[in-house]
């Protein structure tokens, strides 16, 4: 017996591997619709055989989109990307293909819907990756009103983007880029507590048509993350403060080069910073006041990045697990 089947669009990714374990721990079969699921099989070790499957699916094409809402139960939308690539755009992935899962579960009669958007969406931001966000949300709740809104802030766990990035940059530069002076406040969330915000959000019929904001237990101003990191990884590094009038002209460059340069783009990854990132910065990513959270969704033991991020970090250090702690390298 199970509780239903739930199609989780992203779900090979960073976050969707969290989801789909705690969807088959709760009761759930899971559905993961990915681009390219030859490239996804360790997903189906989040249950057992028979529990969770993979289908090829692209947001931008609507019946592929049908194909993996066959038979759905509920639906979570965890497409997004950072910066923009070939046909990677900001408006054909966040915003329309938002659009495309809304409308085509609406006609397939799935009321259940998880749209994971992020702290700061706003429509009328100057960053695009927030505007479309926002945007998103807007045309999913157009198509189903009872559709719930997650909005995480920075989200941490082994194979994130975040630490392990200012982790690796301490093994090849002497200092770290304090963006406007390294102020920002930001508070990380487990992608454990993410995934089960998720499920939450799926299965309590009170949550449904609501918004939230999920933030973890500690808040912290980027430079203090950057201490955090540098103790963790036991190298002392200088934080150079750079203001975002110096910032923004290197991030558009950067995002340029990247997305319009594919070689550089499939040698390097991604951009080291873009414009609309450094827009983000000139904001706190933090939960807002009275908004409702992780709590609201029954999630109250939280995991901090303290207990969480040297678990994993480790790999950063000098000599790896053989580096001596609390003494800091060159």
């Amino acid at each position: 017996m199970t509780n239903g089947l739930v199609t989780i669009f992203g779900g090979s990714g960073f976050i969707g591997r969290y989801a789909a374990r705690q969807f088959v721990k709760a009761g759930w079969q899971v559905r993961i619709a990915c681009r390219r699921p030859g490239l996804a099989g360790d997903v189906r070790l989040a249950g057992a055989p028979g529990w969770v499957d993979l289908v090829q699916a692209n947001v931008r094409n609507r019946d592929s989109i049908a194909r993996a809402l066959d038979g759905a139960d509920a639906v979570v939308n965890l497409v997004g990307i950072l910066n923009e690539g070939g046909r990677q755009s900001f408006d054909a992935t966040q915003l329309e293909g938002a659009r495309n899962i809304g409308e085509l579960a609406k006609e397939a009669g799935i009321t259940r819907f998880v749209q994971v958007s992020a702290i700061g969406a706003d429509t009328a931001s100057n960053s695009k990756y927030a505007r479309t966000k926002a945007q998103a949300e807007e045309a999913v709740r157009e198509a189903i009103p009872d559709a719930v809104i997650l909005r995480p802030s920075i989200v941490f766990g082994p194979e994130d983007d975040f630490f392990n990035r200012f982790a690796g940059m301490t093994k090849m530069s002497p200092f770290l880029p304090a963006i406007g002076g390294g102020k920002t406040k930001l508070q990380p969330v487990y992608a454990g507590d993410v995934a089960d915000a998720i499920t939450a959000a799926v299965m309590r019929e009170d949550v449904q048509g609501k918004t939230f904001e999920l933030g973890g237990p500690g808040t912290y101003s980027f430079n203090e993350i950057y201490d955090f990191v540098c103790e963790t990884v036991c190298r002392k590094r200088l934080k150079a403060p750079m203001p975002f009038f110096i910032a923004k002209p290197m991030g558009l460059i950067f995002g340029a080069i990247f997305r319009y340069i594919p070689p550089i783009r499939w040698i390097f990854g991604g951009p080291p910073i873009t414009g609309g990132q450094v827009e983000l910065l000139k904001s706190d990513n933090v939960t807002g006041e009275g908004a409702l959270g992780l709590a609201d969704l029954g999630v109250t033991q939280l995991e901090s990045i303290e207990a969480i991020v040297p678990t994993y970090l480790w790999r950063h250090r000098p000599y790896g697990e053989y580096t001596e702690t609390g003494k800091a390298k060159a």
